[in-house]
């Protein structure tokens, strides 16, 4: 069996030998690689070799492409694969297609070489390590036909680097001690949900109660006393020999958006529920209790109010909140009446803010930014504030043949100018981003000019005076439009948060156990929200991203990771913890 330590200490030329297939004939990569050596890790090792690709420029880089087989091609219907290509399209059943599936997959491969001038290339083993289905495999080549060919080459050679990942842990024989099981916990979750063809787990569904009964019982398993609490979130905890100590606060959300992904939120409680475990399985206890918490509420589905579970956590939870109705009409203390939860006991959930040490929360990046840089992993600087608004508009309706363009009172076009406005105000201007998410004409008619349109207005920045400052100009802008045009607007502000600054000790500390599993430690902002916005009222934050895949989309059935990514940070968080001063 082929070690590290074996590969840091060989002649070159062995070296190269030995990870000559991780890359399909190219030993060009290895060679380059090999002058880096020692690696401190196979991280280090994986990022070595990645940053020889980078650094040979495109025309190498088209050739490694071009080395690649096509998948359920010639060369594999002759037995021509390499024994690594093999195996991996066999994993799949691509030497298993039926007749009309290789007339797909041969008119995509000619179609996609016809594109982009290099073969399509995927591993084919999915995210948890299993093999795709081939029906996932041609859905997936359909999509990225669609892609532009530099946005495709980029993507093509993340790929790559994918499938050198899987063959060196073969090569290596890793055994992931954490992702494995992170991903499979995720599965299992995913599966429970308010709709039948998609993931959606609004507050207090059955599928939410489900899930939540599902983690408390997990966080028992794995060593913890737990408990779901009056708003719902789940809590273990994993308690330090001496009952004087503090508390770490560790976790995110278990609720989603519609349709949403499976590892949005749910990976920041997974992943230190699979650390406990560990600790516990080795009789090793921390020297500050820790908590694991899955906070019931964070995305505002059902009842439009976001950070419910956080906000219970730091004594904000707002009580008038309780009689918000969801769209069939049942309130938000009726729902949580159903699911057998106390609302008298709200107020006690809040913490003190003196026990604390502070909360720490792992989440997928929901973003392109480490995925472009190829890094599993980011430390956050800072969590963007944020300012929502819903607007209703009113102009007149009227018939669309007889009205002149002169005389229209266009409720529609007054925000299709809206919406241009907040591009173009947001466009830019650094980390502020500006967002029209909802826009709908009701009533709409072909032949009727709209007399009303609702929108939504999201505006984010990371200064809370850039973002101040941009919602004042659009809303200003707003109101010239209406005027202009003759139409009414109500504006009612939804949200209103301001920019959450991580903590430099603890930002310190999360950067240096990235740095010794291998890594450099990435900083980059959050521009979406988080739990850990919330509980910086009562206490220090931290965040540590992971790598989103499928270029980046979140809050969307297409988000992916991978159970290496998973496995790597909670190396990291697990390092964390036992450093932490």
């Amino acid at each position: 069996m082929t070690t590290l330590s074996d590969l840091n200490a060989c002649d070159p030329l062995i070296f190269v030998a030995t990870l000559r297939g991780m890359y399909e004939h190219s030993p060009w990569i290895p060679a380059a690689a090999a002058a880096l050596r020692p690696f401190t890790s196979i991280a280090a090792l994986k990022q070595a070799l990645q940053a020889a690709v980078y650094a040979g420029g495109e025309d190498q880089q088209l050739a490694l492409l071009r080395a690649h087989p096509e998948l359920a091609g010639k060369a594999a219907i002759a037995g021509e694969l390499t024994a690594e290509s093999t195996c991996e399209q066999a994993a799949s059943g691509l030497n298993l297609c039926s007749a009309e599936e290789y007339a797909q997959l041969h008119a995509l491969n000619s179609a996609y070489n016809a594109r982009f001038g290099f073969p399509f290339i995927l591993a084919v083993k999915g995210p948890t390590g299993a093999g795709l289905t081939r029906q996932a495999i041609i859905e997936t080549f359909a999509r990225r036909l669609k892609n532009q060919r530099g946005d495709e080459l980029a993507e093509a050679l993340r790929q790559v680097h994918r499938i050198a990942e899987i063959r060196l842990n073969d090569l290596l024989n890793v055994r992931l001690a954490f992702g494995p099981a992170i991903m499979d916990w995720a599965e299992t979750i995913a599966g429970w949900s308010d709709a039948a063809d998609n993931l959606t787990c609004a507050y207090m569904t059955p599928a939410h109660v489900r899930t939540a009964q599902q983690l408390r019982d997990w966080m028992e398993n794995a060593g913890m006393v737990a408990h779901i609490d009056a708003v719902g979130n789940v809590v273990g905890r994993y308690a330090a020999a001496d009952p004087a100590a503090k508390t770490l606060i560790t976790g995110s959300h278990y609720d989603t958006v519609r349709d949403g992904g499976k590892y949005d939120g749910r990976l920041g409680i997974l992943l230190p529920l699979a650390i406990v475990r560990f600790l516990h399985g080795r009789g090793e206890r921390l020297p500050y209790h820790l908590e694991v918490v899955g906070f019931a509420e964070e995305e505002g589905v059902r009842f439009r109010s976001t950070f419910l579970g956080s906000n219970a956590l730091t004594g904000r939870f707002d009580l008038t909140q309780l009689d918000q109705v969801d769209a069939d009409g049942v309130a938000m203390r009726d729902a949580l009446a159903g699911a057998g939860h106390d609302v008298a006991a709200i107020a006690a959930i809040a913490r003190d803010p003196a026990t604390l040490l502070g909360f720490v929360e792992v989440h997928i990046e929901q973003g392109p930014v480490l995925l472009e840089r190829g890094l599993p992993l980011g430390v956050v600087t800072a969590i963007a504030g944020s300012s929502r608004f819903l607007v209703a508009l009113t102009g007149l309706a009227s018939h669309a043949g007889t009205t002149p363009m002169s005389m229209r009172k266009d409720a529609a076009a007054a925000a299709a100018e809206i919406v241009l406005l907040v591009e173009a105000r947001c466009s830019g201007r650094g980390a502020l981003v500006g967002t029209v998410g909802q826009l709908q004409v009701p009533n709409g008619s072909v032949n009727v000019i709209p007399g009303a349109c609702h929108l939504s207005l999201d505006i984010r920045a990371a200064d809370d005076v850039a973002r101040l400052e941009a919602v004042a100009d659009i809303l200003a802008g707003l109101d010239a439009i209406c005027a202009r045009r003759q139409v009414e607007a109500a504006v009612q502000k939804v949200v209103e948060a301001s920019a959450a600054p991580c903590a430099p000790r603890l930002m310190a500390q999360l950067g240096d156990a990235v740095e010794r599993a291998g890594l450099p430690s990435y900083e980059l902002l959050s521009g979406a929200g988080h739990d850990a916005m919330a509980m910086s009222a009562i206490t220090d934050v931290a965040m540590l991203f992971t790598r989103c895949g499928n270029g980046g989309i979140s809050h969307n059935r297409l988000e992916t990771m991978t159970a290496d990514d998973a496995d790597i940070a909670a190396v990291v968080l697990l390092d964390f913890f036992r450093g932490l001063r």
